[in-house]
């Protein structure tokens, strides 16, 4: 017998579309800012330094403090959903009460904020293990939290669960029409905090960006 999510997954590509004259009209997808063209992001990705990855000895999630207060009584996490949902409505504690989202990972429509995972587009694990072990807590707390760059998005929470810290080698949206803007943002973020690529990451995503 399916589960309750199962069914509600098979049912995200009828509740993703409206039928307008006969024409299907997608909702908008998240759309974090600052995502550099695919030029830029290929000359930002040549730009990186390449090199092993390092040990995840010392990581903990608490050494990137999240989610913060942004102001207006919000968290990251709610400032996000307001930006990537539609029609979020938030009760006095700034608590998304209702609204739509759709995860541009897997082309899901959600109607809960308790199915929705804020992701950090390059995982705190992933960033640990490229140059944020040498940070301060200020700046990893910067990092964790970042709403100028597109490092954070609004996406199906399951999905958000099984990418983990994998780097695009390892995982890639499930959606594959996603993977240049992926690509984009991944290599936007790894290139403002001066994090390294290893040899594997660089392949993908040098492959992602050419289906741009």
């Amino acid at each position: 017998m399916p589960t309750a999510r199962s069914v509600r997954n098979s049912l995200t590509v009828l509740v993703g579309v409206t039928l307008l004259g006969g024409t299907m009209v997608g909702i908008a997808d998240a759309t974090p800012p600052g995502i550099p063209s695919a030029a830029t992001a290929e000359s930002e990705l040549a730009g990186l330094t390449v090199k092993a990855d390092g040990s995840l000895t010392g990581y903990s999630r608490d050494k990137f403090p999240h989610w913060i207060q942004q102001g207006d009584n919000c968290d990251t996490r709610e400032v996000v959903l307001k930006r990537d949902g539609t029609n979020v409505v938030t009760n006095s504690s700034c608590t998304a009460t209702s609204g739509k989202w759709v995860s541009p990972y897997d082309g899901a429509t959600w109607t809960a904020a308790s199915d929705v995972d804020i992701d950090h587009v390059v995982p705190l694990a992933d960033a640990w293990r490229t140059g944020a072990s040498s940070w301060t807590t200020a700046q990893r707390q910067a990092y964790a939290n970042d709403l100028s760059d597109p490092q954070l998005i609004a996406v199906t929470d399951n999905v958000n669960q099984a990418k983990g810290d994998k780097s695009p080698d390892q995982w890639k949206p499930p959606s594959t029409g996603y993977w240049c803007t992926y690509a984009r943002m991944w290599v936007a973020v790894k290139s403002k905090f001066k994090l390294t690529v290893n040899s594997a990451e660089k392949s993908a995503l040098t492959d992602m960006l050419g289906r741009c």
